[in-house]
């Protein structure tokens, strides 16, 4: 018991410095603030991969059509013509004939990562340098690519991954995960960035030189590995490319799913994260402080203090993170509750090496790359 007792304790000396860590880093990122807009903003293609029709849809790619910027055109993909969501797209193309648009029907992939063909598909026929890399249920505010074309003003930057605060849908398993993402998930992302800096990319929206990911072999580098962004920005990364965060938030709306499809995908979610990268994967003990402080509770009911302490700073840090870094609200009742289930997912995303994802199932090698 004693020795227990004292490698929690441990665990939770650490998570407490993690905490107060991703509230540093925090106070970084928002340092930098925006860059200053550029007198002759640069063309860009903004490259959307589509599939069915998601819940917002139309709303998502309208924020697209509208954005307030010089020159742009905007490239989807489709592997069917019969997909349900290309009625909607040629609308939206008609409603803003001002902005030039496509629509490319890729057909069946021919590797195991869907999405990064219609992204090479795409790239073949996108007419400028400077791209945005965007999935379909992102939404945006009318400014998103003046803020990317500042960010690249400068010649240096060759990637940016975009953060995002989730949007839940209506099912109570969709609020946690959002929490979850809004929280946890950014408190490790912003403290990687002031430890190591950007040596990745995340998030569903990444704006990047096309001429910079064509040095490093094209978009298919990363066609048979599921957390395609991660390794994007680490390959980027290892070329001596420059990868930031960017200071434009935005919407990634994860619609409502039931509970047992929220599982499954947690669970996809955890599997290759460990693959991806095993270290940083074991280090995510220290971002669960909540239910560490729990089982010292449990285990020694008189420690309480100890629990009212780690809850005050665990509410502070998300507080932080989602609030002030992301401006979505926090759920200060759900938060420990979404703690203890993804502590839990975590637990289980060191069991099992297979996945299904998109309807078939695959094994994640060493490398995080899936194989059929």
């Amino acid at each position: 018991m004693t020795i227990l007792l004292a490698t929690l304790a441990l665990l939770l000396a650490g998570s407490l410095m993690y905490s107060v860590l991703s509230v540093i880093a925090a106070m970084r990122y928002l340092a930098v603030g925006p860059p200053l807009e550029p007198p002759s903003p640069e063309p860009i293609s903004v490259m959307k991969p589509l599939a069915g029709l998601d819940d917002g849809l139309e709303e998502n790619l309208r924020s697209f059509f509208t954005q307030d910027y010089p020159q742009f055109e905007i490239v989807f993909a489709v592997r069917e013509a019969s997909d349900p969501c290309v009625p909607l797209v040629r609308r939206l193309s008609t409603e803003y004939p001002h902005v030039p648009s496509q629509l490319l029907v890729v057909g069946e992939p021919p590797y195991p990562h869907a999405k990064v063909y219609s992204l090479a598909r795409m790239l073949a026929e996108a007419r400028h340098d400077l791209v945005v890399m965007s999935d379909s249920d992102i939404r945006v505010g009318p400014d998103l690519l003046r803020a990317i074309s500042a960010e690249f003003a400068d010649g240096r930057t060759a990637l940016a991954t975009c953060p995002y605060r989730a949007i839940a849908g209506r099912s109570f398993w969709s609020r946690l995960e959002a929490l979850g993402m809004n929280t946890n998930f950014w408190q490790g992302v912003l403290t990687a960035r002031l430890l190591a800096g950007m040596k990745f990319a995340v998030g569903p929206t990444i704006a990047g030189r096309r001429r910079a990911i064509e040095a490093i072999g094209g978009i298919e580098r990363v066609k048979d590995y599921i957390a395609e962004d991660f390794d994007l920005g680490r390959l980027m990364d290892q070329a001596g490319h420059r990868v930031i965060l960017s200071s434009y938030v935005i919407e990634h709306r994860i619609g409502s799913e039931p509970c047992a499809k929220n599982f499954t995908h947690r669970i996809r979610w955890g599997r290759t994260s460990r693959r991806s990268r095993p270290l940083g994967y074991i280090g995510q003990i220290f971002t669960f402080p909540i239910p560490v402080a729990l089982l010292i509770y449990a285990l020694m009911p008189q420690a309480w203090p100890v629990l009212a302490l780690t809850a005050s700073i665990r509410y502070a840090s998300a507080w932080m993170i989602s609030q002030v870094v992301l401006g979505a609200p926090l759920n200060w009742l759900l938060l420990p509750v979404e703690d203890v289930l993804g502590f839990l997912f975590w637990i289980a995303g060191f069991f099992g090496n297979t996945i299904t994802w998109r309807g078939r199932t695959y094994r994640i090698d060493r490398q995080g790359r899936a194989v059929a």
